[in-house]
């Protein structure tokens, strides 16, 4: 590093662990890296953490990168949909709900119910499941009014930790599009009447591009260290991917994590009244159509565990099919099911059990990209490779699945922690005067080895989707 170069951080505030990565401005090299643990708590549907938590994991891993008190500037991208409630001094009110509690399912069907489908779809872009913060509203205000009651303030963990830095109640488009009560026009005040919740207890939205304020005199960070807006985890990563509305739009990303995303940066619009695609908004401008399944590589491995046998182990061959759905699922839409294994025979092996698992959580993902094209105007390049990312992407049993069932070549990019830099991205655009992607762009983030299409397995895309069918009415019993 020369003694010239500019030095910004970018935050990734995820569901498991904080991690943050102090990057040159200019070339996009990493020069530091910190991480530090959360806990999350719950049985049966429940999933919390403590507000409190991450941000001691903050102060941690902003430390931890060892340039903390000479950064320009500085992004948090955190997980989507969490409610954090505060009180009117600040404090945490009780835990935050996390994006995977499913306990909102419940209120997410009587909302639906309420407005119907399609027209949350035309106001928001999507029809709530219990992963959206409204729902998860829905169900404090029935199951603990005491709490809601003392609420003062409702924020996204992002805004949490933004908050926390600079004092200023603000968040970003991105983020605010996954709570289900944003619309294109800013918040829809008939649905926060719905749900009983005040507006002004809400944040501001910015503009994308917006400083959000100024790091704190007792802070991590040096005093006026510029904070940007920050933006929810997948808005990041399409940041840190160098997607965005322009020449890259309808690229598509998979990716590969405690949960699964498919997700494209598009120009149009996006209103799915299925209920497959949430139509969030794209950090800087457009749009990022995008599904989400609950279970994806923590499950397999799971599975792998329950077998004795190491994730990579897979074998080829045989008919049986495992539907992983062990916390439930969002894509599709069956927050009550367990998971399936159908098909078992005298000669299946635990390696064909287990690529079966990986065959179930891939499939849910694929079967919803096309879905995801098409709600934002259809790819670009049809025959683009699809972007593998997260820490399933650097699994070869992983890539081979989605390779075979999607007959698509498959392209994983070299940076790691994309989240993190399409947070640090944001906050070199403070310096530039670029637009995040376009910095991205510039550091090469999408860059990365190619692996080429194969046949695609149409047997098991078959079997799979006539399981999941005749299954359904069972992985809707409660």
């Amino acid at each position: 590093m020369t003694a010239t170069a500019r030095v910004v951080i970018g935050v990734d505030s995820s569901t498991q662990a904080t991690k943050a990565l102090a990057v040159d401005v200019e070339t996009g090299a990493v020069l530091g890296e910190g991480r530090a643990p959360h806990t999350v708590t719950g049985t049966g549907g429940a999933r919390e953490s403590d507000p409190e938590q991450w941000w001691q994991a903050l102060c941690a891993a902003l430390a931890g990168t060892g340039h903390a008190g000479a950064a320009a500037a500085v992004s948090v991208a955190g997980q989507q949909h969490g409610l954090v409630t505060l009180d009117a001094a600040g404090r945490p009110v009780r835990p935050a709900m996390l994006w995977n509690d499913v306990r909102s399912a419940p209120e997410a069907r009587e909302l639906v119910a309420r407005l119907g489908a399609t027209e949350w779809a035309r106001r928001t872009g999507s029809v709530p499941t219990a992963a959206f913060t409204v729902a998860k509203w829905a169900w404090l205000a029935a199951h603990e009014p005491g709490a809601a009651r003392a609420t003062a303030a409702v924020r996204l963990p992002h805004d949490y930790l933004t908050e926390r830095l600079t004092g200023e109640a603000v968040t970003d488009r991105g983020d605010a599009s996954g709570t289900g009560w944003w619309t294109a026009d800013g918040y829809d005040q008939e649905i926060l009447a719905a749900v009983g919740l005040d507006p002004a207890l809400l944040p501001e939205v910015l503009s994308p591009g917006r400083t959000a304020g100024t790091a704190a005199a007792d802070g991590p960070l040096a005093p006026g260290t510029r904070v940007a807006t920050g933006t929810g985890d997948n808005m990041a990563a399409a940041l840190g991917l160098g997607l965005g509305a322009g020449p890259t739009a309808g690229r598509p990303v998979l990716s590969l994590g405690t949960s699964g995303t498919v997700y494209a940066a598009t120009r149009g619009r996006p209103a799915d009244p299925t209920g497959t695609v949430a139509g969030f908004a794209h950090a800087s401008d457009g749009w990022l159509p995008l599904a989400c399944t609950l279970n994806c590589t923590q499950a397999v491995d799971r599975i792998a565990a329950l077998l004795g046998r190491d994730r990579g182990a897979v074998e080829p061959g045989g008919s049986v099919v495992v539907l992983p759905f062990l916390d439930g699922e969002r894509t599709p839409n069956l927050p009550e099911a367990t998971g399936l294994l159908h098909g078992l025979r005298h000669d299946t092996t635990a390696g064909q059990i287990l690529q079966a698992a990986y065959d179930g959580a891939a499939h849910s993902l694929l079967t919803a990209l096309d879905d995801v094209l098409r709600a934002g105007g259809g790819p670009a390049d049809p025959d683009a490779p699809i972007l593998l990312i997260g820490g399933g992407a650097q699994g070869r049993a992983w890539r081979d699945t989605v390779r075979r069932l999607s007959g698509r070549a498959v392209q994983v990019p070299a940076g790691r922690e994309l989240v993190a830099l399409g947070a640090a991205a944001q906050a070199a655009a403070l310096l530039t005067g670029e637009r995040p992607e376009e910095v991205a762009r510039r550091w090469r983030t999408a860059d990365g080895p190619l692996y080429e299409p194969v046949e695609r397995d149409e047997a098991a895309v078959a079997r799979l989707a006539d399981t999941l069918t005749r299954a359904e009415p069972l992985l809707r019993e409660k």
